[in-house]
This record gives structure tokens, C-alpha cells and sequence, in this order.
């Protein structure tokens, strides 16, 4: 069932929630609803992983695993332990900085290149009619809206 038809239903009654409450419901259920998508598409590995390789490959110089949770938005725990798992699936190595012992440097290995070579085609048929019917502006607006509410729960942490 998706949003539009929890909405119609009479499982839910949103009479009465503010547009802030609704959007932060909506995205949390939205991610869960492409969590599964992205899951079934790629085979391999779990949108989670996959995610951690796309941001691993977006850095300059190979990340640390403190670099990497920062980037993904997670604690350490979760990405190190997917990490451990991509380790095991042969997409990731994980290596002490060559300066600092202490730290670790995850490393995309040749599989994952040709993994990602192999489903590249795969991830943009899926982006494509994700993004469907929506117009660069609307992205744009979007993605200064959720840049927004991140600043905002920066100042919202700070009264933890």
C-alpha cells in the first residue's frame, strides 16, 4: 500500500496534522518504501550498502570509517558493520591509514567496480522513473527544504 492509498483509507485519520508533522512522516515512511524497492532491484546488496558505496566513491581520497558515518549521516557501529558485510562480499577493503594506525580507510576494491559497471544500467532506469514528471526546480526546491530542516535539527540537537 502506498501513501496515497494509507491516505484514502480508514486505517489513518491525518485530520489535524500539521504539514511539518505529515512531512516528516512521509519521508520516513517513503524511505522505508524505497528501502525495499532498492533491496529487491539489487541483488547483491542492500540499499544501505549500496549507499555506503556511492558515497565512498564520492570522496576525494578513500574515507575513514568516522569520515564515512559523517558522510552517510549514521553512527559508527552501523557502518562499520556495513563495512564488515561489503568486506565479506568482496566490495570494500578496510585498511589502517598509513599515517595513523588507529584509523581506518575503506577502499573500493576492482569487484566493486565492475559490480557497479554491471548495474549502473539498472540504477538509472530506476532513478529515471523515479523522477518522472518532476521538474529540476521542483528537485531543487526540495533539496533546499530538507538542507533547511537539516540546520534545523542541528540547533534542535543542541537542547539534548
Amino acid at each position: 500500500m502506498d501513501i496515497q492509498e494509507v491516505m484514502r483509507s480508514e486505517l489513518v485519520d491525518f485530520s489535524g496534522i500539521s504539514s511539518a508533522y505529515f512531512l516528516i512522516g512521509l519521508l520516513s515512511a517513503f524511505e522505508n518504501r524505497f528501502q525495499a524497492v532498492a533491496d529487491s532491484a539489487m541483488k547483491e546488496i542492500s540499499w544501505k550498502q549500496f549507499f555506503a558505496v556511492i558515497c565512498i566513491n564520492m570522496c576525494k581520497e578513500s574515507p575513514t570509517v568516522k569520515e564515512l558515518a559523517d558522510i552517510m549521516g549514521s553512527s559508527h557501529q552501523n557502518v562499520k558493520q556495513i563495512l564488515l558485510k561489503l568486506e565479506k562480499k568482496g566490495i570494500v577493503s578496510i585498511m589502517p591509514d598509513e599515517t595513523d594506525k588507529r584509523k581506518q580507510r575503506i577502499i573500493l576494491t576492482s569487484y566493486c567496480r565492475e559490480f557497479c559497471a554491471k548495474n549502473d544500467g539498472l540504477a538509472m532506469q530506476v532513478m529515471t522513473k523515479l523522477f518522472d514528471g518532476i521538474t529540476e526546480e521542483q528537485l531543487q526546491t526540495t533539496i533546499q527544504t530538507i538542507l533547511h530542516i537539516e540546520n534545523n535539527l542541528k540547533e534542535v540537537h543542541k537542547y539534548e
